[in-house]
């Protein structure tokens, strides 16, 4: 009996070649000749470059698409507290007002915070005109011109408006998706200040020296760059955020920026805000109190004893920090040195009384307190406006916290609410800290007033801040 031999069918796609080989048609193109020369021979190792820097790109691709799968996980909220909050959403005070005459198709497009860009409006401008009483007087001594700072402040304020509406309208998942890089690039920033391209003023060296007579303090940029990273990690980690590990985690990445922070720029009060921001962001994504109180608790003690240890032994230190803790233990020991300002501070606060004694009529502003236009604005506003006055910046403070706060909890997502609470932690952090350190609750660590105090690079990145959390507020949904 003959076996018989089964001939394989050929495939459509195939085709026997010239020595009975069968080509694959179907998913084989002709490679293109890379750069020929007039005998058709390529360059060697040139397609294998362009492949490697082919799939390196698309490598980073799908990276950038996994973080931004990452940062759109919804967030879980209760049902019974959705219906509220759109309610309250679609009831604002400004919003309604502006909404109503747009009918109710555009009304479930979107939301936007009406409330909250007023509020900033407001703050600068007041902010502009505190800024020309306090330090007209200076600016004519020292250059000629009464509105230096303020020609300064307000072309920059009106840059940062711009920068602030066309950063609300990007998608702020983005800036998740390139988190990692932007805080990179923030340490890269830091780490120029100790190149030639450094400045410094007042001794201490934390700018970055640019064309036209402007300066860059990079510290600013790791702000924002911390709230974007720790979002983002959080979000990364999920149910592993809680667990001793994934706290390290994040916890260790804050403490680099903040070091960098401190030892690139030599900023303390930074460094510390930069620090908390990190820390409070854990604290409201872990579901337990008690640890976080008992290591403030531990950290406060700790404080205390090593300030009374150390007005005892250093008390001739050189050390220009350990001076300012000294001269805030014994202000009136040293008034006319180490608590100068200070003192100075206090005794502005003290004459304006409850009302003030009138809007341009501060004596302390007339050289009596250095830099008045800084971080000691509040105390010249003290003067003129009175307690009264100070009352009313802290209730637009409030409004402006409360707005940040309500978009951080009707935000679609849980990177839009984590970014939108380290908004509402750095502010809120920056007046306390502000406050505090005028009325002498703390030693002076040169933080300044938010949209009130003088500096061009503070402003700018604080209202891209702002427009970061109006943007946010473009996603929240309303209905009916």
């Amino acid at each position: 009996m003959k076996s018989r031999t089964v001939q394989p069918i050929k495939r459509r796609e195939q085709k026997s070649g010239k020595n009975g080989r069968r080509q694959d048609l179907g998913d084989t193109q002709p490679m293109p000749a890379a750069n020929t020369g007039s005998y058709g021979y390529g360059r060697p190792g040139q397609a294998q470059r362009q492949g490697r820097l082919r799939s390196g790109y698309e490598g980073y691709q799908r990276m950038v698409d996994r973080r931004r799968q990452v940062i759109s996980t919804p967030r879980p909220a209760p049902a019974r507290n959705v219906q509220e909050r759109r309610k309250a959403a679609s009831q604002t005070g400004t919003g309604r007002l502006v909404r109503s005459p747009r009918g109710k198709a555009a009304e479930k497009e979107q939301y936007f915070d009406y409330d909250l860009l007023l509020v900033i409006i407001f703050l600068m401008c007041f902010g502009l005109v505190m800024l020309y009483s306090t330090s007209a007087y200076s600016a004519q001594g020292d250059f000629g011109n009464d509105m230096y700072y303020f020609s300064k402040q307000a072309s920059i304020g009106l840059l940062g408006f711009a920068v602030m509406l066309v950063v609300s309208k990007i998608d702020y998942h983005v800036y998740g998706a390139f988190a990692v890089e932007i805080f990179v690039f923030s340490l890269f920033m830091m780490a120029l200040v100790k190149t030639p391209l450094g400045y410094e003023a007042n001794g201490a060296r934390r700018w970055i020296q640019l064309p036209g007579n402007l300066s860059l303090q990079p510290a600013e940029i790791t702000k924002i760059a911390v709230i974007l990273y720790i979002s983002y990690e959080l979000c990364r980690l999920g149910r592993k955020a809680i667990t001793p590990e994934g706290m390290m985690r994040v916890f260790a990445l804050g403490a680099v920026a903040a070091g960098g922070v401190m030892f690139l720029t030599d900023n303390l009060s930074t460094a510390i805000i930069v620090m908390a921001i990190t820390c409070v962001m854990i604290f409201l994504v872990h579901p337990k109190t008690k640890p976080f109180l008992a290591g403030f608790a531990a950290l406060a003690a700790f404080a205390a004893v090593g300030i009374l240890i150390l007005s005892v032994t250093v008390a001739n230190s050189d050390n220009f920090r350990l001076q300012r803790i000294i001269s805030w233990l014994n202000p009136e020991e040293s008034a006319d040195s180490g608590s100068f300002q200070v003192m100075q501070g206090l005794y502005a606060i003290g004459s304006g009384g409850f009302f003030g004694k009138g809007l341009g009529n501060s004596t302390q502003k007339l050289g009596t307190i250095p830099e008045a236009q800084n971080d000691w604005i509040l105390s010249i506003i003290c003067e003129e406006l009175g307690v009264f006055g100070v009352i009313v910046i802290l209730c637009l403070f409030g409004f402006l916290l409360y707005r940040v706060m309500f978009i951080a909890q009707n935000a679609p997502d849980l990177y839009g609410s984590l970014i939108a609470t380290g908004i509402f932690v750095h502010i809120a952090l920056q007046v306390i800290l502000n406050i505090a350190v005028v009325t002498g609750m703390l030693p002076s660590t040169g933080i300044t007033l938010p949209f009130i105090s003088y500096g061009g690079t503070a402003i700018l990145f604080l209202m891209a801040e702002m427009g970061i959390a109006l943007g946010i507020s473009r996603k929240i949904r309303l209905e009916g």
